[in-house]
């Protein structure tokens, strides 16, 4: 996955113009339900459960997304779905590297706290990240 195209003419992908309907379905794909559905794959990247939090399917918002008129709801798909791609990428490194603490529990009760760390999420955060992403620009 590439970098999309973030110029620096102050163009904000996220400020898009939701895709016009043909209904007024209040269940539908109304401009609000678009507008969070974009800052929801912003916050961690996956099309399911940015769908699934806005109360539609993953199969409708990928109907959405080939409508005509759909230009600015595509950059903004594609914009927030690279966000959320790194800000998982960088949660995954920070809890590789730094570990997170697990609750202990007994009896239904928590006791305490166990410091956990796993190498396989470093590792996994490493691989398919492409490389231009630490280039200087």
């Amino acid at each position: 996955m590439s970098d999309p195209d973030l110029s620096d003419d102050g163009d904000d992908p996220f400020d898009f113009a939701p895709v016009p309907s043909a209904s007024s379905r209040r269940d539908g794909w109304t401009p609000a339900r678009q507008r969070a559905f974009i800052a929801s794959l912003a916050c961690h990247g996956g099309v399911a459960a940015a769908a699934r939090a806005v109360g539609m399917t993953p199969q409708s918002a990928n109907r959405l997304r080939k409508r005509t008129g759909a230009d600015g709801f595509v950059r903004a798909w594609d914009a927030a779905l690279w966000q959320g791609k790194m800000e998982a990428r960088d949660e995954a490194v920070r809890r590789g590297r730094d570990g997170w603490w697990s609750p202990v529990r007994r009896n239904g009760q928590i006791v305490g706290h166990r410091h956990r760390v796993d190498n396989r999420l470093l590792f996994a955060a490493c691989y398919g990240v492409p490389a231009s992403r630490f280039e200087p620009r």
